[in-house]
């Protein structure tokens, strides 16, 4: 049996677990040259959520970032998450959007995306592998895991694994199982492992969080069944609704036949770097001790860690803070009318912000947002239950559901957002940046703007680099 590899979750998914991705970039960097010496598989520094929070909270450029990541780590493999056709946004996006953003995050220094449909609809996944095999990069094709009722048969090991033969004949490098809400079972995934390994002839690669508390007994079960990598972070950052903890399994292997390779005091000088951030984080408010318990009715909400740690701080600024367990308990129902769809981004939030408008606004449905009726339009994809008529008419009367891949009907998008971005551009990838978050970008870059030339943005003469008062 060969050496379980590891990706360290720490500058991406962690943080988006745990403080809403909240992580600055300042705060990676001293310990990244270290992170790189310990032989680490991969490390997952860039996409999820992380590119708008970037441009939405901490006024950076998440091109930058990447930049400066790819400048001290040398020669451990950057990997990011890339939402399909959704890209790293909330939408589906025209093929030409697609594949230049791929391209452009391989060049500036992206070696793995891993790639995914929130619906598991391999059509949304097409453009981006072809894209991704287009420019070298490793295709890590993802099967969003999910559960469902017995009755619903929606959500089968043996369907995982057919699934995962499918995305390694439309060329994946590698197979992801994505368990975003930590519903995987020791056992479970023993025998789902089992099944893909049998199926496929390429690596496979688990991802769990520890949510409900089974992560760690999980990736060792995953172990012993022959998954080839796994995905944990370093301590301070790690159990809740984050990753099981890196040295904690790096000392459960050693010595045996699945031994890491990898030495508990390298990895301890990395948790000594994000253990004074952790404390900063939970001084500040930043770090919510709700999403560090332990959480078994996650497997009956199916809430990803990101989605709850978005929840809590959505109702806390609310004001709503105490209708939390109301909107958990919601969120399987919402699921279920709208064909149980796996709850990862961007159906999470959707699924997620349709139960709390249900609860807070005293009827279920009185009030859908766009997305929800997009979902239901199949503006998304298809959903792996159809959803009930009746149902549907309620949320978006006589419309049809459409029966094509969404991006089908989306005309080439990048020369027009090119001409609309020309006012802010200082490099080629900022139409991505308009492209993804026209309005949060827009903002990103007149602040840049403001800082370039010291100049106050409201009584500023750009062109002319002068005050106009």
């Amino acid at each position: 049996m060969a050496k379980v590899k590891i990706c360290e979750t720490v500058i991406r998914d962690a943080h988006q677990s745990l403080i809403a991705t909240r992580m600055k970039t300042e705060e990676m960097l001293p310990i990244l040259e270290q992170m790189d010496k310990v032989g680490y598989y991969s490390i997952e520094a860039w996409g999820g959520a992380t590119f708008d929070s970037c441009l939405r909270f901490l006024n950076e450029d998440p091109w930058e970032r990447l930049r400066k990541i790819r400048d001290k780590v040398k020669n451990t493999k950057l990997q990011m998450l890339f939402r399909g056709q959704n890209i790293l946004g909330y939408r589906h996006y025209a093929d030409d959007v697609v594949e230049y953003f791929v391209q452009k995050s391989i060049a500036n220094g992206i070696d793995i995306i891993r790639i995914f449909d929130a619906l598991n609809d391999k059509r949304n996944l097409e453009t981006a592998i072809k894209a991704t095999i287009k420019e070298g990069g490793h295709v890590q094709a993802a099967i969003s895991y999910t559960i469902s009722p017995p009755h619903v048969k929606a959500h089968t090991n043996e369907g995982f694994a057919q699934y995962a033969k499918e995305l390694e004949e439309m060329g994946a490098n590698s197979i992801c199982i994505k368990d975003m809400a930590g519903l995987l079972t020791p056992y479970n995934a023993y025998d789902l492992v089992k099944k893909i390994k049998n199926t496929v002839k390429i690596p496979v690669e688990l991802h769990t969080h520890s949510t409900s508390g089974l992560g760690s007994m999980t990736l060792l079960k995953a172990i012993e069944a022959g998954v080839d990598i796994v995905d944990t972070a370093i301590s301070p950052m790690a159990l809740g609704t984050s990753q099981p903890p890196t040295e904690a399994l790096v000392a459960t292997l050693q010595g045996t036949e699945f031994d890491t390779g990898l030495d508990l005091k390298e990895l301890d000088k990395i948790a000594k770097h994000f253990m004074p951030l952790r404390e900063q984080y939970l001084a500040s408010g930043l770090l919510d001790p709700k999403v560090l318990k332990v959480d078994v009715n996650a497997l009956l909400y199916q809430v990803p860690g990101g989605m709850l740690s978005n929840l809590v701080s959505q109702l806390k600024q609310a004001g709503q803070s105490d209708k939390l367990t109301e909107v958990l308990e919601e969120v399987p129902r919402v699921r279920a009318d709208a064909g149980y769809p796996p709850l990862v981004t961007p159906s999470s939030q959707i699924v997620g912000t349709q139960a709390v408008f249900n609860v807070i606004g005293g009827e279920r449905y009185k009030m859908c947002t766009n997305e929800f009726k997009g979902v239901i339009r199949g503006e998304y994809g298809k959903t792996p239950v159809a959803v009930d008529p009746e149902f549907a008419k309620k949320i978006i009367g006589d419309e049809k559901v459409i029966d094509y891949r969404p991006a089908d009907k989306l005309k080439p998008e990048l020369e027009t957002l090119r001409e609309k971005v020309k006012p802010w551009a200082i490099q080629e990838e900022d139409v991505l940046s308009y492209a993804l978050f026209e309005q949060v970008a827009v903002k990103f870059f007149e602040q840049r703007k403001n800082a370039m030339y010291n100049l106050d943005g409201a009584n500023a003469d750009f062109d002319k680099k002068i005050h106009t008062v």
